[in-house]
């Protein structure tokens, strides 16, 4: 799999693991968040902050999303080197009002 390092591919990786995780009919898929990820610690700022933060080991990314009448907020870790996703949780799932 391709490197992650952009806004773009870090959109499109987490638009392909929701799809793995969620199904193909996932609505108003959108990234809330996105931190960068050190193996060791998260790291405390945004990635327009600091893009070339050394020893990152990838993404902290958390997006909202709509399935079945139900929202969605999911948590992923993306690592750059891959695009894999290394470790997912659902943070909130409720009726939007």
């Amino acid at each position: 799999m391709p490197k992650v390092t952009t806004k773009e591919e870090i959109s499109e990786a987490s638009k392909r693991a929701v799809n793995a995780l969620f199904g193909s009919n996932v609505e108003n898929f959108k990234i809330r968040e996105v931190f960068p990820y050190s193996a060791d610690q998260i790291v405390a700022h945004s990635e327009e902050e600091d893009s070339a933060s050394p020893g990152r080991d990838g993404w902290d990314v958390q997006v909202t999303f709509l399935l079945e009448g139900l929202q969605y907020t999911v948590d992923l870790i993306i690592l750059e080197k891959d695009g894999q996703v290394s470790y997912s949780r659902v943070i909130d799932k409720m009726i939007p009002l």
